[in-house]
């Protein structure tokens, strides 16, 4: 792994964060590759049920790509093969959060797309610039970015490349929270470490279930979450649910 990511696992959650702070934690082709490989890895441990995504620094979680590493593609194949650190976070079948502040632009927004729950602190500034440097983004913001906020929004912040502040990307849907300065990283986890007291099966199901609405028609999206659920049932734990249900309801 990259000695630009950190990863710390406790409790079930994996921190990675993104550690390049005097370069606003801007993704390398190495990190990139280091991401891949980290996902990958965390998705199969046992220990791991959810996964916290950070920066380092208190200027940025990520500015998106190098630069200079973009500009070192010796042809147009090798860009179309790079490896994609964005759909690294997409693929993840486990739940992903994401603390966000200060600079979040590019990939680094992909990135924050690519989250399940996204937590932002008062300073963080939100924006898609590739338009701006003449080529669309390539971690999937035209895609994910529209279903999050919808089209008219979308397209504003696409087609300008402006960025947005916090309580404007609140207003938006962009993120889920924002909390005072510096408190993203720290309710990010309070909510990972929530996420972890359920049962990986049920993580997991749940996130599926709800990324299928993404693609599929309503009656094969509610087929397909009946069959997620009744791969919960034939785990056998559901009746610790249903004793815990009627336990808390004797002592009430």
């Amino acid at each position: 792994m990259s000695n630009l990511i950190d990863l710390k696992v406790d409790d079930g959650v994996a921190g990675v964060a993104l550690n390049r702070p005097a370069k606003l934690n801007a993704v390398t082709a190495e990190m990139a590759a280091s991401l891949l490989d980290l996902t990958r890895q965390l998705d199969e441990d046992p220990n791991v049920r959810v996964i916290l995504l950070s920066g380092a620094g208190d200027r940025a979680f990520c500015a998106g790509s190098d630069l200079n590493s973009l500009a070192q593609y010796p042809d147009l194949w090798a860009y179309r093969n790079r490896k994609e650190y964005s759909a690294a976070f997409r693929r993840l079948r486990k739940p992903l959060v994401v603390a966000l502040h200060g600079w979040t632009l590019g990939g680094g927004a992909e990135m924050a797309l690519s989250a399940d729950v996204r937590i932002a602190d008062v300073t963080a500034r939100i924006g898609f610039p590739e338009v701006k440097r003449g080529w669309v983004g390539g971690g999937a913001a035209t895609q994910l970015l529209p279903r999050l906020v919808g089209y008219g929004a979308a397209m504003k912040l696409l087609l300008t490349g402006d960025h947005v502040d916090a309580a404007e990307a609140l207003r938006l849907g962009l993120v889920e929270e924002v909390v005072p300065s510096g408190e993203a990283l720290n309710r990010a986890r309070s909510i990972c470490r929530q996420l972890a007291q359920t049962r990986p099966l049920v993580l997991e199901a749940m996130k599926a279930s709800v990324r299928a609405s993404l693609s599929m028609p309503l009656e094969a999206g509610a087929e397909y979450e009946n069959e997620m659920t009744t791969m919960c049932f034939a785990e056998g734990r559901h009746m610790d649910g249903i004793r815990e249900f009627f336990s808390d309801r004797t002592h009430t």
